[in-house]
């Protein structure tokens, strides 16, 4: 599909302001606040610790033997072997292993929060195909247990997604997993935030069984493209009014729409897509999509055919969030093999990343990552550890957009780090540490 034209819209646009144009004196400038939500996380003031003659899978691919990890004012300083360096503490894990924090790129932690009751019920708006204007963050419950029996489990970071019943799902939001009393404790600081999309059964199911559009696949096609439509209209008016007003002609700032700011966000590379799509063909059709209007496809989520186009998905540089063995609940759902995961990462620039999508799966990420490693390699592949790790900390993290800050033992990275009480893709490992 070729991109979608803009200049036409631009020009209407500049001629119908032009002829609103006031001659008074300057009106004061409108902007648009991008985050009135901040960050308040801070990491907690600890002293320097030396982690000893470790196994250490530092997350780039890297697997040390009898290794330290050195970290001063929570970030990591060092990694390597025979450390000379001062510590307030030390610890010593001969036999244990290290690895960066766990992160979960699909969590509804929060907005689905335990007990499960209806009135906890927070993370789907099923009222419209496109609900963009809603923010996941404004239904998350910091004091969900979940979150703890998270962080047992190795979590240090997740993101906490909308539902999957409209095709357009709202904003969602990374948190790092530490106790806090307001949501904006636990915002992972300046990580982008991510836009919910669905494809194939629910929307259609959703609204089709009301009587609304999108009642088939070629009706949430069209929803999509409609709203991609309007959203750069918007962002084109908000761009002439900006130009306007620098040259000095005091226009009239155009009304403001929260639903497509969030859309906006996403054109102008700010936002990220995370898009809940099983089959191969709805997920290179998102892809065309994203070429039509000029936007990244972002990350697929459950991906149950992602291995049938695992290097359209590279070259396109999406990731895909995979479940090892789930599948077959609904049709959609039931072309999958056990190998996806791998069959997706041993493409060259790939992005594999095992997620959980639910509240007790990702107290076990490692496991879940352990039986793609363990059932690839009994299908001919050779996975190793340091290779298992990436989908659940370097991928994930950039799926999530902070890679550079998170998800792998690098100098100037977070401290994010978990001291495993044995070989972490072991049924019987325990989480010891959280840092």
């Amino acid at each position: 599909m070729q991109k979608f034209a803009m200049s036409t819209v631009v020009l209407a646009l500049a001629a119908a302001l032009s002829g609103c144009q006031d001659k008074g004196p300057q009106k004061e400038h409108v902007s648009i606040e991008k985050n009135p939500y901040p960050s308040t996380y801070k990491p907690v003031s600890s002293n320097s610790v030396l982690i000893t003659n470790a196994t250490v899978l530092t997350g780039t691919g890297e697997r040390l033997d009898d290794a330290d990890v050195f970290i001063v004012d929570g970030k990591i300083q060092t990694v390597g072997k025979d450390l000379s360096v001062q510590a307030d503490s030390t610890v010593n894990a001969q036999g244990k292993w290290v690895t960066p924090g766990i992160i979960d790129v699909h969590s509804h932690l929060g907005a689905y929060p335990s007990p499960s009751v209806e009135s906890h019920q927070d993370g789907n708006e099923m009222i419209s195909p496109n609900t963009a204007q809603v923010w996941v963050e404004h239904s998350v419950w910091p004091q969900d247990p979940g979150f703890n029996r998270a962080r047992e489990g190795g979590i240090t970071t997740l993101q906490i997604l909308p539902g999957s019943a409209n095709l357009f799902g709202g904003r969602g939001v990374t948190l790092k997993n530490v106790p806090a009393h307001t949501m904006q404790g636990m915002k992972f600081p300046e990580a982008p935030y991510g836009l919910k999309m669905a494809c194939g059964e629910n929307p259609k199911r959703v609204y089709g069984s009301k009587g609304v559009a999108p009642y088939t696949r070629m009706g949430n096609m069209a929803g999509y493209r409609q709203a991609w439509i309007e959203a750069t209209e918007y962002k084109a008016a908000w761009e002439q009014y900006e130009a306007e007003f620098k040259a000095g002609l005091n226009p009239t700032a155009p009304e403001r729409d929260i639903k497509n700011d969030t859309l906006r966000g996403v054109l102008d590379g700010e936002i990220l897509i995370h898009n809940h799509c099983y089959k191969a063909e709805e997920m290179a059709m998102m892809i065309d999509l994203s070429k039509e209007f000029g936007y990244h496809a972002g990350t697929f989520h459950h991906g149950i055919e992602a291995y049938k186009i695992a290097d359209l998905l590279a070259e396109n540089g999406s990731c895909a969030a995979l479940w090892p063995d789930w599948w077959g609940f609904k049709m959609e759902a039931y072309d999958m093999v056990q190998e996806n995961v791998a069959i997706v990462d041993a493409v060259k620039n790939s992005c594999a990343v095992v997620h959980s999508d639910s509240d007790t799966t990702i107290q076990r990420l490692n496991q879940e990552a352990a039986k793609v490693m363990y059932t690839a390699n009994q299908s001919g592949f050779n996975l190793k550890e340091q290779d298992a790790i990436k989908w659940i900390t370097y991928n994930a993290a950039k799926s999530l957009g902070v890679a550079d800050k998170t998800g792998s033992l690098e100098a100037g990275k977070q401290a994010d780090v978990v001291i495993w009480d044995k070989n972490p893709f072991s049924v019987y490992s325990k989480a010891e540490e959280v840092y």
